[in-house]
């Protein structure tokens, strides 16, 4: 979503580095092209007006470093008053002495409030937390059958007026909310999350149902989610949100979107709540607490390694991953384990994604579309090989590449091509492993062959 803010503050950035110092005008001119950076991303007016104001009183005022230079300082300052921007800290949720913790979700119709809905009960059981769900939108009757099917999907109980009259549309939001916090008394659940109606336009009829459940749940988190594509429209909706409903903080739908990100940059200076959690892709897994300073950091090319780390920390088995790093380092890394490595990378998310966390990634790089499906041919070849083949790729002749080839589904020159790429990564990490060592502890990545298919 932040591509071209962050290519524009590549550009502005770029041009600073490495200056001996900076002049009152060189200060103007960084800003004035920051301002039109924020704006052209859709950040709200009165957003972009106070973080330039900032960061001019900081930057103009700014003393000489031994550490730093005064370009470092000022993408220092920068990025400090983007995470600001963003919402500074990561909101830690804090659970009821007395389960169940109550949360509230509200929202326009279109926004994926019932998505975020099962996508949040799912990020609560990987928290070890036991949840239940409540469909309290009887305005739309597929509203609590999609949320029956997220529930089935991530293994999470769902609770509801009958499907008589969840289909008649004549039940009451309020005593369903009402009963279903009995329900996960009764049942033991320690998180409850009660899905609301939502309308296309914010009405006082919507304001006053979602305040009468509020006022029976006594929700401890009330949380808004609103389309992050939707830019300064989101804003407004939250902004009226707040006013009638004193939400505790936003949920982004689709930050994966290709929109400019004005919402997500302007949502906690206009309301003063900050942004709880971001849904980052259609996938039920695609969905994480929302990190303000690894967000500027990726705005401002910093990469975010945390976020990659943790990524890969979820889905790698450690003594694998030491194994695996150790036969690479001793030059016995086979395709059998290249092809374990990319199903864990798989697993991490889309390619383009990961790379967009990586410090220092070309541009070039970033904006590569590398497709499932040419990891899937990857796979395909890889599989499509012997035990010894995979062993000893180097014993691929002509006749056994055609068979290769033919059995998935790809041609020889990508059979080729693959052998040859894994080839020179051998090379290459043989040569890197004697000064590298193996040493155990660390945190392993998935690694991937250099020219990988898509990257070329």
């Amino acid at each position: 979503m932040f591509d071209r803010l962050s290519d524009r503050f590549d550009g502005i950035l770029k041009r600073l580095r490495g200056k001996g110092r900076l002049t009152e005008a060189d200060v103007d001119e960084m800003l004035g092209e920051i301002r039109s950076a924020l704006l052209e991303a859709d950040v709200n007016v009165r957003v972009v007006r106070s973080v330039v104001s900032r960061i001019r009183e900081q930057a103009i005022g700014i003393e000489l470093s031994k550490s730093l230079d005064p370009g470092q300082q000022v993408i220092k300052i920068v990025n400090q008053e983007l995470t600001a921007m963003l919402g500074g800290e990561v909101l830690k949720i804090t659970y009821a002495s007395r389960p169940p913790t109550v949360i509230l979700m509200a929202g326009l119709q279109g926004s994926g409030k019932t998505t975020a809905s099962g996508k949040l009960a799912r990020w609560f059981k990987s928290q070890g937390r036991n949840p239940l769900l409540v469909g309290a939108d009887l305005q739309r009757p597929a509203a609590v059958e999609q949320l029956r099917t997220l529930g089935r999907q991530i293994d999470v109980p769902v609770f509801s007026e009958a499907d008589d009259i969840v289909r008649s549309g004549k039940g009451d939001p309020v005593s369903v909310a009402q009963r279903g916090l009995q329900e996960a008394r009764r049942l033991g659940k320690d998180v409850l999350i009660i899905d609301t109606a939502g309308r296309l336009a914010i009405d006082e009829e919507l304001m006053e149902e979602v305040r009468r459940i509020s006022a029976t749940t006594e929700p401890h988190y009330t949380f808004l989610v609103i389309d992050a594509m939707t830019g300064q429209d989101a804003v407004d909706t939250a902004e009226r949100f707040h006013q009638a409903l004193a939400i505790d903080g936003v949920i982004l739908s689709k930050l994966d979107g290709d929109a400019r990100g004005g919402a997500a940059l302007s949502v906690k200076e206009v309301i003063g709540r900050p942004i709880a959690f971001a849904s980052t892709g259609e996938k039920l897994d695609a969905f994480e607490q929302f990190h303000p300073d690894r967000v500027a950091s990726r705005i401002l090319g910093m990469g975010d390694m945390l976020s990659l780390i943790e990524k890969a920390e979820q889905v790698l088995d450690q003594e694998q991953a030491e194994a695996a790093a150790t036969r690479l380092m001793e030059g016995e890394f086979t395709l059998d384990d290249f092809l374990e490595q990319m199903q864990a990378v798989k697993k991490m998310g889309p390619i383009n994604n990961l790379l967009g966390m990586m410090p220092g990634m070309p541009k070039e790089l970033k904006g590569a579309k590398i497709e499932d499906d040419q990891l899937s041919r990857v796979e395909a070849i890889i599989r499509s090989m012997t035990p010894v083949e995979r062993r000893k790729p180097e014993m691929i002749n002509g006749s056994r590449r055609l068979r290769i080839a033919n059995g998935s589904g790809t041609s020889t020159g990508e059979v080729n091509r693959l052998v040859k790429q894994f080839s020179e990564m051998q090379k290459m990490m043989k040569r890197f492993g004697g000064m590298a060592g193996g040493k155990k502890g660390k945190r392993r990545m998935p690694m991937m062959p250099p020219g990988f298919p898509g990257m070329n």
